[in-house]
């Protein structure tokens, strides 16, 4: 029989204390104030931020895309490791919240490598899809509203290379995918979309799934 993953409790915060020897200065600056807000709980762990600063370097990005920028944590992980000429879409409703994300853009210098478009990301997928950009990205990150993620499936598969990556953010939902579907909680819609959607991409002969256990759940998908 295999190790588990986190056979040991300790184990969660002994990886996140790792990852914040390597966190920039102005990263954890931003993650302490943004957790001290209301909300501030959705914004990604360090070690989920060191692993797309890695996966971005990996894949040689230079096209990228975000779903849920909330105040910019993720973007500046991606943004700053993008190549040469790179450019990163984020998507995302709230002024509110990109307010914050636009000043720490402008005070890492990354504000020109960043389009950020505040309308439904389906409506902001289906634009770049008209505009001929198929196929064109390397890279991208989802971390929006949960029940949107089989159309942002689809629509960002479209958007992607052959060979590039999607990561998936909150795949757990907290333990919520376990919860029995005729439950309170296993009938949530976030819950069920979520659940369908790892049985889905896990079966989708297009792509090459894994699911890595830190955070909420980071499930990372090729496209083959």
């Amino acid at each position: 029989m295999s190790i588990k993953t986190y056979s040991d409790p300790r184990i969660g915060d002994y990886l996140a204390s790792l990852s914040a020897r390597r966190e920039p200065a102005q990263l954890a600056d931003l993650r302490a104030r943004t957790l001290s807000m209301e909300w501030g709980e959705m914004q990604i762990s360090p070690e989920q931020g060191r692993l797309l600063a890695l996966l971005t370097q990996l894949t040689g990005a230079t096209r990228a895309l975000e779903l849920g920028t909330f105040t910019g944590y993720s973007s500046l992980c991606v943004a700053e490791h993008l190549g040469e000429g790179g450019l990163l879409v984020c998507c995302d409703t709230s002024e509110e919240w990109t307010a914050i994300a636009r000043a720490e853009w402008r005070e890492a210098g990354l504000e020109e490598r960043i389009d950020l478009r505040i309308a439904p990301a389906s409506q902001t997928l289906d634009a770049l899809i008209a505009e001929g950009q198929a196929a064109t990205f390397d890279l991208a990150f989802v971390d929006a509203d949960k029940t949107g993620y089989p159309a942002y499936y689809e629509k960002v598969l479209t958007l992607l290379r052959s060979g590039g990556l999607i990561a998936f953010d909150n795949m757990f939902r907290g333990g919520g995918v376990l919860d029995e579907p005729e439950s309170e909680s296993g009938s949530e819609p976030g819950n069920v979309a979520l659940r369908g959607l790892n049985l889905k991409i896990y079966d989708d002969l297009r792509v090459d799934p894994a699911m890595v256990p830190i955070g909420d759940g980071l499930l990372l998908v090729r496209k083959r």
